[in-house]
């Protein structure tokens, strides 16, 4: 099939490029299953979400059924708005869905950077929105009844050299002065809660915690469904341009019309928006999951449910499920793969934590894309009026992503981008982004050897 060239949106001169794609384009397949992972055969069942057929008209049409849209959707549906949701696959099928279940505060920056980064007003208010943001999550699974293993345990940021103390020594001071309920644990106290003596220190934040977020996922979806939202599944946007007054998206068997478009595809944006899709880095998560572990061991690993990450160039991160299951994620590349031997060397770092899980079963295996952007904090986009993205979460999706889609439904409702978190930022794609995915997996190998070096020394 011939390839047209897109034009741009009329009225777009001087603006980063959101472009027409004519529906005759070839386009990644939609109304794909989900990939075969733990989620997929353990969290609560989806909720309908039929293609979109005709024609409809709302307020907001939001493209992407993660974190970002289902939360914008969730909330402005509440407020009584008429939203629409358009998702590819299915709600959750993208890193939302895959990712390692924890939900962590704050951002990769310390606060104090983050104030700095955005002035001494808006930049507190952002961190202490990002360090509380598992708060939002944890609501909204109490309050709209989300089955989902929610557990609130809290997250261990655990140091694997001396040289990585010093700033975690930081962190924790900086949580504490603006009022976060963190403890500095040694490296006695940090094995007693591991079952390993590989760490020399940790904090823990209490306000983190853990959830099976494909039920996350698909909760959202029926609560925002449930308060009269749209949500389209296997039904991918095609095409957009402003027509009559109003933004309207073309899918394969219909369209939306809309006041505002939202685009929250993160790590899975294509070239509808290429633009946008260049702006983030895609990086593949991976993640393995043993059968539920015996009692005897369950009581040496993470025996208060806390999720842990570890600091380094390349973080490793686990946690023990509401079966009492050993998950534990790592980078990985960018190809999809599943099964439990899948990734070998997230077993192989397991057994090096903890021998004795030597005669565990590993039954599951799994990865997906996450979107990483250079300066390391998500990134807010209004182009021009009634277009708004936000994308880039850095491996902090289910609660920042959350909060952020709670932003959107705020901006969409009036609130000014004066009032919201993030302030708008120019859309700057990444040069030489085709060869991004080569330098990430060097990088992996790199971070690794560097990490590994760092344990010798330390």
């Amino acid at each position: 099939m011939r390839r047209v060239r897109p034009d741009r949106l009329p009225g777009n001169q001087g603006h980063p490029g959101i472009r027409t794609r004519s529906v005759t384009h070839p386009a990644p397949a939609e109304g794909r299953p989900l990939p075969d992972s733990l989620y997929a055969e353990t969290a609560r069942p989806a909720v309908p979400t039929p293609p979109l057929t005709g024609e409809i008209r709302v307020g907001t049409a939001l493209i992407g059924g993660g974190f970002t849209g289902l939360s914008a959707a969730l909330h402005l549906a509440e407020a009584g708005h008429a939203v629409a949701v358009l998702e590819a696959n299915a709600p959750g099928w993208g890193a939302s869905g895959r990712n390692g279940g924890q939900v962590n505060p704050g951002l990769k920056t310390l606060p104090s950077e983050v104030e700095r980064d955005f002035g001494p007003e808006r930049g507190a208010r952002l961190a202490h929105a990002a360090w509380n943001a598992p708060d939002l999550v944890f609501d909204l699974v109490e309050r709209h009844g989300i089955a989902c293993a929610a557990a609130r345990g809290g997250t261990l940021r655990a140091a694997t050299s001396d040289d990585q103390i010093p700033a975690l020594r930081q962190l924790t001071d900086e949580c504490r002065a603006r009022g976060g309920d963190v403890e500095w644990l040694d490296d006695a106290a940090i094995a007693a809660r591991t079952g390993t003596g590989h760490y020399r220190a940790a904090l823990l934040d209490r306000r983190g915690g853990q959830i099976n977020p494909l039920g996350l996922a698909r909760g959202m979806a029926q609560a925002a469904i449930g308060h009269g939202a749209q949500i389209f599944g296997g039904t991918r946007a095609l095409s957009l341009r402003r027509d009559d007054g109003c933004w309207r998206i073309g899918t394969r068997n219909g369209a939306v019309r809309a006041d505002r478009v939202v685009f929250a595809t993160n790590g899975y944006a294509d070239r509808l928006w290429n633009r946008l899709r260049r702006t983030v880095v895609p990086a593949s998560s991976a993640i393995v999951a043993t059968a539920p572990l015996p009692s005897d061991i369950r009581a040496r690993i993470l025996p208060a449910r806390e999720v842990l990450y570890e600091l380094g160039e390349i973080t490793t991160y686990y946690r023990i499920d509401d079966a009492g299951r050993l998950l534990i994620g790592g980078r990985s590349s960018l190809a999809e793969r599943s099964g439990p031997d899948a990734f070998p060397f997230l077993q192989r770092h397991a057994l090096m934590l903890w021998p004795f899980l030597h005669d565990v079963q590993w039954t599951h295996g799994w990865n997906g894309h996450v979107a990483v952007t250079l300066d390391h904090y998500p990134h807010w986009h209004e182009p021009m009026p009634g277009i708004i993205a936000c994308v880039g979460y850095n491996g902090r999706g289910v609660a920042m992503a959350t909060l952020l889609g709670r932003e959107i439904a705020r901006r969409a409702l009036g609130a000014t981008t004066e009032d919201i978190l993030l302030p708008p930022s120019p859309i700057r794609p990444i040069p030489f982004h085709a060869a991004w995915p080569l330098g990430v997996t060097a990088r992996i190998i790199q971070g690794r050897l560097t990490d590994r070096l760092s344990r010798l020394r330390g």
